[in-house]
């Protein structure tokens, strides 16, 4: 047990940040003892496949309070249900600022939720740390300049795919299936930007809202566009039903499912996974599954929090390993503000990562960030799905 209570602590000591000395000093939400943080997740509707986040995120901080907390403090951390509903999202940060009293709201899954909160906590002076939204919208810092991206730019990762057919597929007819949202519409733009000239060979587009029951139609009009390659750019319930539909018309195009969308429990199972066999998509992380990472002292850390601490979550969804990361990025963050528990200080620490590697990050990827950029991360990997995990292949991409 002790090992396990360990994990976080001594992953990121590695990286070494050095702690704040001299006096206290703390903002509402921190003091001695305590940092109350606080999140909204949609563990119901359309997005509740993202309700692991929040689960995991639970047990992560449940972990390290048992184990000291950070710095000889406890964290206690208020999750709420946001439905992926931005006027509920709203209603929980107005909670957690003005009832809950929270640091920073940290973790928060969603495009449309953050969105809809971003200006109330910047005019709170309240940190939104580490959003999960990769909407280049969230990376603002001239105008937002209290919320911090933790996903990579949406509009990044579809650079990564038009990379990839470019050079192993130039001659693509492609279609596109997108969610009819700032999510969906930046991976498109991004891809369409990054095509160039060669978007001529885009055959077909359609996209869809989270309100839809199925996405049958819309792939029925793609497949008859004469497309050898598909393109997804949406939430899991909709990528699993994507796989699916195109199995059952026999349709056999080169697929790529953006990583959101990627989830083997969220998206690949309910498809199939022998349907799945052959999607594309990219990674930032190591897949738990992937025999080549069976030894690995990352993956066997990861593995054991998740058996002890999060026993009824599955460790191979990618949303509870982007969890684990949140989780620790946090706690360096505290961990580097060392007494100086202010917003600004908090704020300046999360914005000046530099070199950072977390435990269950592909080798070569850490975290890179600036005042003037708050995006951390840059790079991606290929990844294949081989009927029971993701294999990464071929380089590293840089987007920019």
């Amino acid at each position: 047990m002790s090992r396990l209570l360990s994990i976080a602590g001594a992953a990121l000591l590695l990286a070494g940040p050095a702690l704040a000395q001299g006096p206290s000093k703390y903002d509402t939400g921190a003091s001695d003892g305590e940092i109350k943080i606080g999140q909204s997740i949609p563990y119901s509707g359309p997005a509740s496949a993202f309700g692991v986040v929040g689960r995991t995120m639970r047990a992560w901080f449940k972990m390290l309070n048992e184990s000291g907390g950070i710095n000889g403090r406890k964290i206690e951390l208020t999750s709420l249900d946001n439905g992926f509903q931005p006027p509920k999202a709203l209603e929980a940060s107005r909670r957690l600022v003005e009832s809950i009293g929270v640091f920073a709201e940290v973790g928060t899954v969603g495009t449309p939720p953050n969105v809809a909160t971003r200006t109330y906590l910047n005019s709170k002076g309240v940190p939104q740390l580490f959003v999960a939204s990769g909407a280049s919208k969230m990376d603002d810092p001239q105008k937002f300049r209290w919320t911090v991206p933790w996903y990579t730019h949406f509009d990044f990762e579809a650079v990564t795919y038009a990379k990839y057919l470019a050079e192993n597929k130039p001659e693509a007819r492609i279609a596109i299936l997108y969610q009819n949202d700032d999510f969906g519409r930046d991976y498109l733009a991004g891809f369409r930007k990054a095509l160039g000239r060669k978007a001529q060979s885009i055959a077909g587009e359609a996209s869809f809202d989270l309100t839809d029951p199925t996405v049958d139609s819309q792939i029925i009009a793609l497949k008859g566009s004469g497309a050898d390659t598909l393109v997804f750019f949406g939430t899991p319930k909709f990528a699993g039903q994507t796989l699916h539909k195109v199995a059952d018309l026999g349709w056999a195009p080169v697929r790529i499912v953006c990583s959101p969308g990627s989830s083997i429990d969220g998206a690949l199972k309910p498809a199939g996974l022998d349907i799945s066999t052959g999607v594309l998509t990219s990674q930032l992380v190591k897949d738990p599954d992937d025999k080549t990472f069976a030894e690995d002292p990352d993956v066997r850390d990861y593995l054991a929090f998740m058996k002890t601490w999060a026993p009824n979550e599955s460790p191979r969804d990618s949303n509870a390993i982007a969890a684990y990361l949140v989780g620790q990025v946090f706690q360096y963050v505290i961990q580097k503000a060392g007494n100086n528990l202010t917003r600004e200080n908090v704020l300046r620490q999360a914005t000046t990562l530099q070199g950072v590697r977390l435990k269950m990050l592909l080798p070569g990827v850490t975290l890179n960030n600036s005042p003037a950029g708050y995006t951390a991360f840059r790079q991606y990997q290929m990844s294949r799905f081989d009927g029971s995990s993701w294999k990464p292949f071929g380089p590293i991409y840089n987007a920019e």
